[in-house]
């Protein structure tokens, strides 16, 4: 452990080397930040005191990187609120359930016509269904669109995916790794973890003006501990009962975002974002060995492109439900494209249950090519959008509405 801050020093090298080439490209720096963490990690070379492995530094590379997904998930919640959320709550409801029937239709078909057994196809359909919850994040916050009109069913998408999440893998951990499963203990998880969001969310907007005397600190320092413990703490225990840390993270944002003191906790939390944002990505990049990814190229490719469609019109379908434009809804689609630490720990659960070894590489190649794509796709969502409308007329008869939430596209 003597080489320990080192280590994390060279880590710190590489992600600025890699978010200078992204600002001189004018490119999202979610991918440079993946592939410099490719480049390097237990494949690399040891070059004397340069050791590129990372191996004394990965646990501590990798828990950085998981109080980044924090962060981002939290500064959303900020830059949205409780009250958006429930004013949109029937709309977000039916959304969820397009998106997520649409995805993972698609994923076991996917499955099926690719020729892999049962449980293979059950751990790919989960592969291909959940967002990057932090790609998400992270995208909204850089190109500015966090108070889009379509932000808030971005956003009630991802919970509904938590929840199914919590389900689905409570399902298939049982079938994978025991080879059977209760159905009460399911339906069990899935109460819980949607009565946990809904108490949350409800009794938090309740306890705003408690809230809003309990921060009135002069301190920074102290103001700052005292954000950071509500928040480690509800993230800490959304885990334990099967809710995502991250989804904890999110619901803590959107409960302060109601306080009087959402612009002084704003300021605050940028830098830390930012900083473990990048370690997430980079930690992100150091499990993915390319040498392993050759024999997954083409059922990946394959992936991509029946993913890619199945966001779009998941997309389109739950935006017009919810009374958006095609294009806020196309914004829909290709923002949530993005696949990454959900589809990775679906991968590990193929491999705990001893499950074909092209899993792992093509989960990894799989969401390679889309978190390269999806914040590709989200920044051009306008082209995109004027591309696919002179081909496919999708606005012909809509009537002109206000332009202030829809103007970043």
């Amino acid at each position: 452990m003597e080489h320990i801050v080192f280590e994390i020093g060279l880590a710190l090298v590489l992600m600025a080397v890699a978010g200078y080439f992204s600002i001189k490209l004018k490119f999202s720096i979610v991918p440079f930040y993946i592939l410099i963490g490719m480049a390097v990690g237990p494949h690399a070379p040891h070059l004397g005191l340069i050791d590129l492995r990372f191996i004394e530094s990965a646990e501590l590379i990798e828990f950085l990187g998981r109080v980044g997904v924090l962060f981002l998930l939290f500064y959303l919640g900020l830059e949205f609120s409780v009250g958006r959320l429930i004013k949109a709550g029937k709309s977000i409801a039916i959304g969820g359930t397009i998106y997520i029937a649409i995805n993972f239709t698609l994923g076991l078909l996917f499955g099926y016509f690719a020729g892999f057994p049962l449980k293979e196809t059950l751990i790919i359909a989960g592969i291909t269904t959940i967002s990057s919850s932090a790609i998400v994040a992270k995208v909204l916050v850089d190109l500015k669109r966090t108070a889009n009109r379509e932000t808030e069913m971005i956003l009630g998408i991802i919970m509904f995916e938590d929840i199914f999440l919590a389900v689905y893998i409570s399902i298939v951990s049982g079938l994978v790794l025991s080879g059977a499963t209760s159905l009460g203990e399911v339906l069990t998880s899935a109460v819980v973890a949607l009565g946990y969001m809904l108490l949350l969310i409800i009794v938090g907007r309740k306890l705003v003006p408690l809230l809003n005397r309990f921060l009135n600190i002069k301190s920074n320092e102290v103001f700052m501990i005292t954000v950071f413990a509500g928040l480690f703490l509800i993230a800490g225990f959304s885990e334990t009962i099967h809710v995502a840390e991250a989804i904890g993270a999110l619901l803590v944002g959107l409960i302060l975002a109601e306080t009087e003191h959402m612009k002084r906790i704003e300021h605050l939390i940028l830098p830390f974002r930012d900083f473990f944002g990048a370690m997430f990505f980079f930690s992100f990049g150091l499990t993915i060995d390319p040498m392993s990814l050759g024999g997954a190229v083409w059922l990946s490719i394959g992936a991509v492109l029946v993913t890619l469609v199945g966001n779009f019109v998941a997309g389109l379908l739950a935006g017009r439900q919810a009374g958006l434009s095609a294009k806020a809804s196309t914004n829909i689609g290709l923002t949530i494209v993005s696949r990454g630490e959900f589809s990775i720990i679906m991968a590990n659960l193929g491999k705990s249950g001893g499950l074909l070894d092209i899993l792992q590489p093509f989960a990894a190649l799989y969401v390679l090519i889309l978190a390269i794509l999806g914040p590709l796709l989200t920044k051009e969502s306008k082209h995109v959008y004027n591309l696919l409308n002179k081909v496919f007329p999708m606005d012909k008869k809509q009537k002109a509405k206000p332009p202030e939430h829809e103007t970043h596209s």
